[in-house]
Order: C-alpha cells, then structure tokens, then sequence
C-alpha cells in the first residue's frame, strides 16, 4: 500500500525531472566547474522546497527563467564568497605561520565576513560609505564629509542611520 504523493511534491518531482539536467548545464557554462554547477543546481532546488514559487509555473519557459534567475544569485552569492575568502586569505598570508587559523576557524571568520557585508549591503550607499570610512578607515566626520562632498551634519546623520539600522537588527526588528 503506497500513501498518496501531495500535489505540490508531485509538482516539485516534475519540475526537478524536467528542469535539473538543462539547470546544471546552464550553471556548468557559466561557472566552469562541475562540482559548483551541481552544488549550485542542489540549492536551487532546495530553495523550491523551502520556499515555492508563488504561483508555480505557467510554462516550461517560466520554469526555466525562474530557476536562472535564481542560479544566477546563488552564482553571485559563491563569486562574492570567493572574493571575501580570497582577500581574507591574502591577509592572513602576510601573517606568521603561527597565527594561521585552523580551517574551523577560517570558516566561522569567512562566513561572519558574509553576514557582515550582508548587512552592510543593506544600507543606503551613502549610509554605507560613510560607516565604512568610519568603522573601517577611522576617517573623522570632517574627513568623511570631504570625500563625500556634503557637510558634517550630513555625515552625522548617515552614521546615525548606520547604527539605528543596525540596532534594529540586533534587536531582531530588522
């Protein structure tokens, strides 16, 4: 006796048996690597069973653009990655050999790295810069406004924004 399979899985069976060998194409061609083009088609295929398209498919065609753009993302989200690892790794390089963190280490730094330019990403370009300059540069209001080419005040309240913003995040409101 075999139970029943719910509409939506059944839907989900089908666009997986339909779509998945064209998807890992497309991902193989545009990352050049097979190992990324499988890991990346997996995900998008996760991402439908946690979160379904809204309306499901009206064609073959939407199936597809809705699975690209999606791939394309989460080939935006690995180049991203890969830069922030790349450039963390440079850094560590000019550090002695016995500061090298161990590889759990290097993962938990990369990934807080990740959550860190999410979050800045979220910010207004403006807001952004002038925190960046701050935080990471140690730049004076005076300077940042400078480089900015608006006034003091208004560098105030962009770092003002960049912190009520971040606030609200840590306290879970954002």
């Amino acid at each position: 006796m075999s139970a029943a399979v719910p509409p939506a899985q059944q839907d989900l069976r089908a666009l997986y048996s339909d779509h998945h060998g064209w998807l890992l194409g497309w991902l193989r061609r545009r990352l050049g690597n097979a190992a990324d083009a499988a890991d990346l088609a997996h995900d998008a295929f996760l991402r439908l069973i946690v979160r379904p398209a809204p309306d499901g498919f009206a064609s073959a065609g939407a199936a597809r653009a809705y699975l690209r753009t999606m791939a394309q993302g989460l080939c935006t989200d690995l180049w991203r990655r890969r830069e922030v690892e790349h450039a963390w790794l440079e850094s560590l390089a000019a550090q002695p050999a016995s500061h090298t963190p161990s590889p759990e280490h290097r993962a938990l730094v990369i990934e807080t790295l990740m959550e860190v330019g999410e979050l800045l990403g979220r910010l207004p370009e403006k807001v952004r810069a002038a925190f960046i300059q701050a935080q990471i540069h140690g730049l004076s209001t005076r300077e940042i406004a400078s480089h900015m080419g608006v006034s003091p005040r208004m560098v105030q309240k962009y770092l003002a924004q960049a912190m009520l913003h971040l606030a609200s995040i840590d306290a879970g409101l954002g």
